[in-house]
């Protein structure tokens, strides 16, 4: 059995550090030098974003016995794009679900677009946790004033912060987890009325950001995944593995 494994998310992660304890051979593919630094020691990362012919020509560079897709539920195109590949390339294809933590008593949006209109509606700053790919649509005048994006502490998220007009002294660029009383600390430092995240799962810090704006009373948006998927959980996975059933 050897296994690749496109990564991007904590339960990948988990998930690579698992197949290397069990001496099981797996190659990760992370998008960045920076997301190769994360992985466990010891495992083999390919380092570099690929389109679909990039993620063909990898999967039959070895006799791979299956193709696992961890990457995070919002890149709907990244999934689309793997999954057509695995099917060209007659390898079979897993996709490791992240479980939803979706609050019932928080705002919901469907999009990206449609919390930056509901944020218009609602007073004081915002903390921004939905990372920096899609900052352009709360970077509006009345809207990107009040904007507090938190991304990862790398240059190409704090140069489109700048790019867009975030104000320097409101950009947090800071590498989680983070636990509830940082984030808790961060809405009293920046007097934050609203918070904005993805429903990124347990994996994803949810839950700690739930809890945090419970605690201090600050309002919860959360933007709703994209499309309701299917595959197998990150202990589904390791059953079946270890049942020869993968």
């Amino acid at each position: 059995m050897e296994l690749l494994l496109f990564g991007g998310t904590g339960e990948g992660r988990a998930l690579a550090e698992w197949l290397r304890d069990e001496g099981i051979p797996v190659t990760v593919c992370v998008a960045t030098a920076y997301g190769s630094t994360l992985l466990p020691p010891g495992v083999e990362a390919h380092t570099g974003r690929l389109d679909r012919a990039g993620m063909e020509a990898l999967m039959v560079r070895r006799p791979y016995t299956c193709v696992i897709d961890a990457t995070h539920p919002y890149a709907v195109e990244v999934t689309r794009q793997l999954q057509e590949a695995a099917q060209a390339r007659g390898v079979p294809y897993v996709r490791l679900l992240r479980t939803s933590d979706g609050e019932d008593a928080c705002h919901k949006a469907g999009s990206m677009a449609e919390a930056a209109e509901m944020l218009q509606r609602l007073p004081g700053n915002i903390l921004l946790t939905t990372g920096s790919k899609e900052l352009h649509h709360f970077a509006v005048p009345g809207l990107v004033e009040r904007c507090f994006p938190r991304v990862l502490p790398m240059m190409d998220s704090l140069e489109r912060c700048l790019s867009l007009g975030f104000p320097p002294a409101h950009i947090l660029c800071m590498q989680g987890p983070f636990s509830q009383a940082l984030n808790e600390a961060l809405i009293g430092q920046y007097s934050i009325r609203t918070l904005v995240t993805k429903d990124t799962g347990s994996y994803g810090g949810f839950r700690e950001k739930a809890q945090a704006a419970q605690g201090t009373g600050c309002t919860l948006l959360v933007v709703e995944r994209p499309v309701q998927e299917t595959g197998q959980t990150l202990e589904e996975i390791q059953r079946h593995i270890k049942e020869g059933r993968l």
